[in-house]
């Protein structure tokens, strides 16, 4: 019996033990899978009511004025395509996509969209689209490896939009124009929200004063920081600023952020001598004290650049997916194009410091919780 009372014991312990270390696993993976950044003394500008009243004219007034500015037409966009068929975006290249199994086909695998980059590009093709016109769409995905926080959401609502261009526009005057284009259309809009609710102060720069700088030429202005932490300072310097050539690696060997080497040309060199052909379009923002990434956008590869990157990453094997041969056959046309997030331009403008606060979604109990400690009503 007295074996029998050590043994149990034993097993208790190690029982305990297995419970802690499980519990410290669970602690970390809590950490490292969200965030949150709580803005001190944070107090909303605006009831549920005027929040969701703000969001409709908000998203109204900007897709007008965006269409306007690029010359874009509205289409329907697809939730979900066809595994295998390298449509779907990997964004960062590392992102797992949300898939399932079609039984009216066979249990073929279909995969919700993270975004529509590809797809836009094979749209222009079937609508013949000409040069200096194209498309846009409210694009819906599901970013299941999203770390949840502040910015980042389970699900990801976003403005996607693609257009025509000549060969003569692979460079990146056109691109800084077509950006400041849409720029333009968000300072107007900040405009608009404060005709609505004028306790909501008007607080971007001219779109003449929009700051554009390459990722060298950042890291060599603070070659001590991180990139995010370079994104910050910049961003607090100058309030608007489009950072040129995401993807393509600096002079440290490293990538300023990374990039799906298969839609964006992120390695052609343009005549200011460095790479890249795409960027970010970053705002300050006064609640949360830091810059928050609204657009991410670019020249799209050719077929040089497509070779050329995927090589790079030694992602050869895509070249026999149907986008890429579609596009090695010369059947897409040139194309710049990319997307801007719909909850992250509203919470910016109605100067909220959680997206949770303006679109529904999954969070952890614990932020949720947090959160309302914290005055941010999370729907």
């Amino acid at each position: 019996m007295h074996q029998i009372a050590i043994y149990l014991q034993n097993f208790i312990a190690n029982i305990n033990i297995i419970s802690i270390f499980a519990a410290q696993i669970n602690r970390t993976t809590k950490s490292i899978m969200s965030y949150l950044i709580k803005p001190e003394g944070y107090t909303p500008l605006l009831d549920l009511k005027q929040t969701e009243l703000g969001i409709k004219q908000i998203k109204d007034f900007f897709q007008m004025n965006l269409s306007s500015e690029l010359r874009l037409r509205r289409v329907t966009a697809p939730l979900f395509v066809m595994k295998g068929m390298g449509i779907n975006d990997d964004l960062n290249g590392v992102e797992r996509a949300v898939s399932f199994p079609i039984k009216d086909l066979g249990d073929a695998e279909a995969e919700v969209v993270h975004s529509l980059a590809k797809w836009k590009r094979l749209t222009l093709a079937e609508y013949g689209i000409e040069p200096g016109y194209g498309i846009y769409t409210d694009m819906n995905a599901i970013r299941a490896d999203e770390k949840l926080g502040n910015l980042h959401s389970l699900y990801v609502d976003q403005w996607d939009w693609e257009r025509v261009i000549r060969p003569e526009n692979r460079n990146v005057d056109f691109l800084k124009e077509i950006v400041t284009r849409i720029y333009a259309a968000m300072v107007r809009t900040e405009y608009m929200v404060y005709e609505m609710y004028p306790q909501i102060k008007p607080c971007l720069p001219s779109p003449h004063k929009l700051h554009f700088i390459h990722a060298e030429e950042l890291l060599r202005l603070y070659p001590d920081l991180s990139p995010k932490e370079r994104e910050h300072a910049i961003t607090k310097a100058h309030r608007a600023v489009f950072i040129i050539g995401i993807g393509c690696k600096l002079s440290n060997g490293k990538k300023h952020d990374g990039r799906a080497p298969d839609y964006d040309d992120y390695s052609t060199i343009d005549q200011n001598g460095l790479p890249g052909l795409n960027g970010d379009l970053l705002l300050w923002d006064d609640v949360l004290q830091r810059s928050i990434e609204l657009s991410s956008m670019g020249i799209r590869v050719d077929k040089e650049a497509l070779e050329r990157q995927l090589k790079e990453e030694g992602e050869e094997q895509r070249m026999s997916l149907y986008f890429h041969q579609r596009l090695m056959n010369d059947t897409l046309p040139l194309s710049i194009g990319g997307g801007i997030g719909q909850s992250r331009l509203c919470m910016f403008y109605l100067r909220k410091a959680h997206i949770g606060e303006i679109q529904a979604s999954i969070w952890p109990q614990e932020m949720r919780d947090e959160c309302e400690k914290h005055n941010i009503h999370l729907i």
